[in-house]
């Protein structure tokens, strides 16, 4: 794999770069890796980023651009669930000022207005308050998994094998805890519905990671009850049937606050986390999920490790991590990031191996700067976008 260089590009006469941020969320459209929400610490104390604005970095030019956002703004809150659907991103769930909530938004991406709307739904029941869970898009729905929050007194049942009661969180009549249940929102009709389910589930958890290949939603690891898992199980969306995938090589080790993100038709690739003694991760693997075999890969972030940070699937497979922790939040709390790590997972085309070559380049050899127009008009335009990627640039903070 590949190290990039990552760089920022000029807005208003000033260099922008996304705030530091952890329990975020974050989308691609395009080329484009749009931020939202999440918390950072000041002072030792734990303070929401702003709910409206929008932060969206061009992938091909290294430049980050923020965008007012308006209409029915959402809470300032980390640990929502979100992700896109025909160009609008979704946000369910998450924990603001007043605890969880159960709550969900959309916003169109594309039309440049960023306005948010709060989704009424006209059927179903919407899934109680929680957050650090997760979701797969299929079909324009919407499937939810899981999540750690509150229930009343009247919905815990210790026959109930679908929450799992944190003994730690209790008050009055609401219990807090873990939850393994499946959910669905229907984007074209607005509703919410709860599938019954065949095979073993997977143990009630929260801070766990998914992925969406096919017809099939993945899960791996995360917190289940007072311990960090790696196991992995599979939901098949047309039979609605839940299946463990049992490894058939070494596995990495049990951990929560990490990402797992398609790469292809048949693997998934898992970064970072928080181990079960706590330590923050910085290992790469690539799942296999034909043969099941998990294979570590070297990657130039080793000094990097990241958790509670965002994974999503960009151009020619690459994987765009961005934020997140990189220490123990648990114990610290104080190492929150804002650089993106774009992370090779398959060879490149020609198209982008000549692309990038010229544009990281161009600027030391003279040669190369000079036969730039000669080059053919979609690669020189492709170029062009690249080099200010590469460009040398002093970052300011926004």
């Amino acid at each position: 794999m590949q190290q990039p260089v990552m760089a920022s590009s000029e807005r208003l006469c000033s260099e922008l770069v996304a705030r530091e941020r952890s329990g975020h969320t974050a989308v691609v459209e395009g080329n484009l890796l749009y931020v939202w929400g999440g918390y950072m610490s000041i002072a030792a104390e734990e303070v929401f980023l702003p709910n409206d604005e929008i932060w969206v970095y061009d992938l091909e030019r290294g430049a980050w651009e923020v965008f007012h956002m308006s209409g029915e703004v959402p809470p300032s809150m980390s640990g929502t669930c979100g992700c896109s659907v025909n160009g609008y991103l979704y946000i369910f769930g998450g924990c603001d000022d007043n605890g969880q909530t159960n709550e969900i938004y959309c916003v169109n991406l594309t039309d440049g207005k960023y306005m948010w709307r709060k989704l009424m739904h006209e059927v179903g029941s919407a899934p109680s308050p929680r957050d650090k869970l997760s979701c797969w898009v299929y079909n324009e729905r919407i499937i939810y998994f899981g999540g750690y929050g509150r229930k009343q007194l009247t919905y815990v049942d210790s026959r109930n094998r679908s929450f799992i009661v944190d003994e730690a969180s209790w008050m009055e009549d609401v219990f807090w805890g873990w939850n393994n249940e499946v959910h669905i929102f229907d984007t074209m009709k607005a509703s919410w519905s709860e599938p019954q389910t065949n095979g073993r589930a997977p143990a009630p958890r929260a801070a766990h990671a998914s992925a969406t290949i096919s017809c099939r939603g993945y899960i791996c690891g995360g917190r289940v009850m007072e311990t960090r898992t790696s196991d992995i199980h599979c939901l098949d969306f047309q039979t609605w049937t839940w299946s463990e995938i049992i490894p058939a090589s070494t596995s990495p080790v049990g951990r929560s606050w990490h990402t797992l993100t398609a790469v292809s038709d048949g693997a998934l690739f898992l970064f970072g986390g928080l181990s079960v003694d706590c330590k923050p991760m910085s290992d790469g693997w690539l799942l296999d999920v034909e043969t099941k075999k998990w294979r570590e890969v070297e990657h130039p972030f080793k000094n990097k490790p990241r958790l509670w940070h965002t994974g999503s699937p960009g151009k020619d497979n690459d994987v765009i991590v961005f934020g997140g922790s990189c220490d123990s939040i648990l114990l610290v709390d104080t190492g929150h990031c804002n650089d993106a790590l774009v992370f090779q997972t398959q060879p490149y085309p020609l198209f982008r191996i000549c692309e990038d070559y010229i544009a990281m380049n161009v600027r030391n050899h003279e040669t190369l700067r000079y036969q730039l127009p000669l080059l053919p008009p979609k690669l020189l335009t492709a170029v062009q976008a690249r080099m200010s990627f590469y460009r040398p640039s002093k970052k300011q903070r926004y």
